[in-house]
C-alpha cells in the first residue's frame, strides 16, 4: 500500500507518505534509525553526504546531524538536523536546526502489519519569503519533495520487497 498526501495550511505544507515493507520491525528500526542510511535511499544527483554527527553510536534525542547535498543545478546545500523525540521501534523526528526551510519537520513512523511493517513518513515543512516561497513551492520545491519521497519509495521497494 502506499499513501500519499500534500496539503497546505495557513503555516506549512504536509506531505504524508505510507509504504508497507516486507521486512521485520527491528530490522526495519536497525536501517531507518542508522544516518548513514540515508544516502542509500536518496538519489544519487543530490550528492548527499553526513559531514559531522554528535555521536557515532546510536541514535539518541538531542543529536545532530549536519548534512552537506546538491538538490539542483549542482548547487550545494549545508543542511543540519536534530533528532528530537524517539520512541524505538515506533517513531522517530527529526527537525532542521539550519538549512533552506523555515520549518521542516520529519516523523517516521513504524507499525507491525502481517507479512512485515507500514512505515509512514509524516513531513511538515515551510519556505521563507511569504507569497514568493509559496510561488517557488508551486513551480519546483513541490515536485522535488515528491520526486525525492517517490525515489526512497522505489529504493525501499528495492532493498526489501513490498508486503
Amino acid at each position: 500500500m502506499f499513501l500519499e498526501e500534500f496539503t497546505y495550511s495557513i503555516k506549512m505544507y504536509k506531505l504524508k507518505r505510507v509504504q508497507n515493507i516486507a521486512i521485520t520491525l527491528p530490522r526495519a528500526w536497525d536501517f531507518f534509525s542508522r544516518p548513514e542510511n540515508l544516502s542509500l535511499i536518496t538519489p544519487n544527483y543530490m550528492k548527499f553526504n553526513i559531514m559531522e554527527r554528535s555521536d557515532v553510536g546510536d541514535m539518541y534525542p538531542g543529536m545532530i546531524i549536519s548534512y552537506q547535498l546538491s538538490p539542483i543545478f549542482n548547487f550545494s546545500i549545508k543542511w543540519a538536523t536534530e533528532i528530537t523525540q524517539i520512541k524505538e521501534f515506533k517513531y522517530f523526528i527529526d527537525n532542521q536546526i539550519k538549512g533552506p526551510y523555515t520549518i521542516w519537520h520529519h516523523e517516521h513512523h513504524f507499525k507491525e502489519i502481517e507479512a512485515g511493517i507500514e512505515m509512514t513518513d509524516i513531513l511538515f515543512y515551510d519556505l521563507p519569503y511569504g507569497i514568493f516561497g509559496r510561488l517557488v513551492h508551486n513551480l519546483f520545491v513541490k515536485k522535488k519533495v515528491d520526486e525525492i519521497f517517490y525515489y526512497r519509495e522505489q529504493k525501499i521497494k528495492e532493498l526489501f520487497g513490498n508486503v
